[in-house]
Parts: structure tokens; C-alpha cells; sequence
């Protein structure tokens, strides 16, 4: 694939962590801006999850029906405006009602990227191109709290929306200059009226489901990280807030390299190979996990070795599930696209809620709902390799 259609489809993977990641700085500050607290803040972080989850089901008929180019446009640009509209905010519920808004449209690039993928590479490409992706998405949450960070204590947090505005109009014109239509010219287009059709097919397709499942609950446990971390790492052992991007960005940091390394491994042994091997590491890292929490030590490096492991894993997981499910769906590869990021952000929001709920001032919730979701990725690994086995029989 071509290093600049590669760099297109990695900055709209990007749209959905660096929205995230970049304003999580900002949340002691818009409370005191709106006069209220950071539990109420926490709503506008909520909202985009939401327009994540639905907006990506939409995305998925309009770009098998009408291409893959003519949505992502519209999507983008609706970003694009409703990052403005969290600048200009006045008011708490402004900020949460925009940032659905702008959930809406960034998922389309989520949505579409995946479908691009589909459209060019066979499974092992795909997987590749997929670990080349998280290169440039894995850099979100390295930069994206130390950047915002600065732009915070320098302009205010307005500029970090400015910025999010200016990233997507950027990326807007490459979308119209370079971007080509993907979608096969002879594939018939897609009926909308039959997008609840087809996604009731999909949830009938076991290997598929198996996969994002798999891939899904894997990735839940970042999310319950990143909702966890916070806590551990600066109100539990005492680490200075200004360092706290560096510890996340270092996770971040193997997650990518290992995601490099997926690019070379897939070469030897194929994507379902790898991802059936590997979700038993982040179970191993997950227990070991659990344990030291519940030991509850007095220094905060045992707990990062085995987090460590559990966040680099995903560097094959993701992609490798990614690869798996979408392989096979053809001209219905946006529909299958938005099934699958939909899927994995309700279980992620879900995990993340549950670290919450389960909050006793110690390291035990993270750390048990992460050995969870290690529990169900090898149980839905192990259901798809059933599966797959069984077909093959038939």
C-alpha cells in the first residue's frame, strides 16, 4: 500500500484516541469553567463513546451503498465544524451535546479505513497494513495528553479543540486529493433499506462475531486502563500529574513496536494464528496482574510490569482480529467495519464503567476487570477456532 494512502487511512484511524486522549488534561479545567465538577465533565467523555458506538452502525450501509469516499467526506467535515462548536462552547451542555456531534463524524473514518483495507489487501496484507495503522494510532496516546497539556497551560482549552478542528480540516482536503474510491465498480450497490438485514446476517457469522468479540474484549481492557490509570498511577502512589503521560505514553510505546513486530510475524504463520497464541499471554499478563494488586505493594513498578504486557499484546491482537473478521466480507465491508468498531467500543465502555463502579481506593478494580477481559478473549478465541474446525469438517 502507498506510504501516503497508509498515512491517510492511520490519521482517520486516529480521529477516535487522539479525541479522547487529547482533552483528558483538560477536565480540572472545564469544571472550574463551567462551575461544576469533574464527575459532571466526565458526561462530555461519555457522550462520545456513545457516538461512537451508534455512529459507526450508520457508517457501515452508507459506504457499502454509496462508495467509500462520499461518506467519510460528509463525516469528516461534521468533525470537522462540531470540533468548532466545542471551542466555542458556552456552557457545559453545549460541550456534551458537540461532542457527540463530533463522535458522529469521526467515526466514519474509523468505520471507512477498515473498509479500505478490506477493499485492497487479502487477510495477511491486511494484518500488516493493520499493524502499520496502529504505528500512527498508538502515537495518539503518547503525544496527545502531553500535547494537550501544553496547549492547555498556554492558550487555554479552547485551543485544544482549535486543534482537533484544524487536524480534521487537514485531513479533509488529503481525503478529497488523494483518497480514491475503493468500493469494486462492479459490485452491486448496497440496498439501505436492507442494512438491518445485513447486520442480522453478520451476527450469524459465527467466525466474524468470534473474532470481534475476541478483539473486542482485548481492547476493554485498555479502556478499563485508561479509565483506572489516573487513580493508580497519581492518587495511589504519589506520581506527579506532569509525569503521568509519560508512564501512559510508555505502554503506548510498546503497543506499538509489538504491533511492528505483528507486521513481520503474520508473514510466517497468518493472522488467526497468531491472535489464538497471543490472547493466552495477555491472560497470563492479566492474572499476574490480579495477584500483585491483591498483594497491594508498596511501590507502583510491580504493578507496571505485568501492565505492561497486558497493553504491548494488544500490538498483535487488534490487528490480528481485525484481519480475521473482516476477511471474507467483500462488498459488504462497511457494514462489517461498523459492526465490529461498535461491538468493541460498547464492550469497552462497558469495562471502563465497570472499573468505576467497582472503585475501593486500591489497584484491585483495574486490575481484575483487565484479568476479566483476559478471561473472555480466550474464551471467544477458543469458540471461533471451534467454529472454524467444525466448518471445515462440514
Amino acid at each position: 500500500m502507498p506510504l501516503r494512502l497508509l498515512l491517510i487511512l492511520g490519521a482517520l484511524s486516529a480521529f477516535g484516541p487522539l479525541a479522547i486522549d487529547f482533552y483528558l488534561p483538560s477536565f480540572p479545567t472545564l469544571a472550574r469553567a463551567f462551575a461544576t465538577d469533574v464527575e459532571h465533565v466526565q458526561l462530555s467523555l461519555a457522550a462520545y463513546f456513545a457516538g461512537l458506538a451508534i455512529g459507526q452502525l450508520a457508517y457501515g450501509p452508507l459506504a457499502d451503498r454509496f462508495g467509500r469516499r462520499k461518506p467519510l467526506l460528509v463525516g469528516v467535515m461534521l468533525f470537522s465544524l462540531a470540533s468548532l462548536a466545542c471551542a466555542l462552547a458556552p456552557s457545559l451542555e453545549w460541550l456534551i451535546a458537540a461532542r457527540f456531534v463530533q463522535a458522529l463524524g469521526g467515526c466514519a473514518g474509523m468505520v471507512v479505513s477498515r473498509a479500505v483495507v478490506r477493499d485492497l489487501c487479502d487477510p495477511i496484507s491486511s494484518a500488516k497494513v493493520f499493524s502499520q495503522l496502529m504505528l500512527v494510532m498508538g502515537l495518539a496516546p503518547i503525544l496527545a495528553p502531553l500535547g494537550g497539556g501544553l496547549l492547555l497551560s498556554t492558550l487555554g482549552w479552547p485551543s485544544i479543540f482549535i486543534c482537533l478542528t484544524l487536524f480534521s480540516f487537514v485531513c479533509l482536503l488529503a481525503v478529497a486529493r488523494w483518497l480514491p474510491e475503493t468500493l469494486a465498480k462492479d459490485s452491486p450497490p448496497a440496498p439501505l433499506r436492507g442494512a438491518l438485514g445485513e447486520y442480522k446476517r453478520l451476527f450469524a457469522d459465527l467466525p466474524f462475531l468470534g473474532y470481534a468479540l475476541t478483539g473486542g474484549c482485548a481492547i476493554a481492557g485498555m479502556f478499563a486502563y485508561i479509565a483506572g490509570s489516573p487513580f493508580v498511577f497519581i492518587e495511589l502512589y504519589g506520581i506527579p500529574a506532569e509525569h503521568y503521560g509519560w508512564l501512559f505514553g510508555s505502554n503506548a510505546l510498546g503497543f506499538i513496536l509489538v504491533a511492528q513486530l505483528n507486521a513481520w510475524l503474520v508473514a510466517r504463520h497468518g493472522p488467526a494464528y497468531w491472535l489464538g497464541k497471543t490472547v493466552w499471554f495477555y491472560l497470563a499478563c492479566g492474572l499476574a496482574l490480579l495477584l500483585v494488586a491483591l498483594a497491594k505493594p508498596q511501590a507502583l513498578w510491580p504493578l507496571l510490569i505485568p501492565l505492561f504486557g497486558c497493553i504491548a499484546s494488544l500490538g498483535i491482537l487488534l490487528p490480528n482480529a481485525s484481519a480475521c473478521a473482516m476477511a471474507g466480507q467483500g462488498s459488504h465491508a462497511g457494514s462489517a467495519s461498523a459492526l465490529l468498531g461498535s461491538l468493541q467500543f460498547v464492550i469497552a465502555a462497558s469495562a471502563a464503567a465497570m472499573v468505576g463502579v467497582l472503585h475501593d481506593g486500591s489497584a484491585w478494580p483495574i486490575a481484575v476487570v483487565i484479568f476479566g477481559c483476559g478471561v473472555l478473549a480466550v474464551s471467544f478465541s477458543l469458540f471461533t477456532r471451534w467454529v472454524e474446525r467444525n466448518a471445515i469438517r462440514a
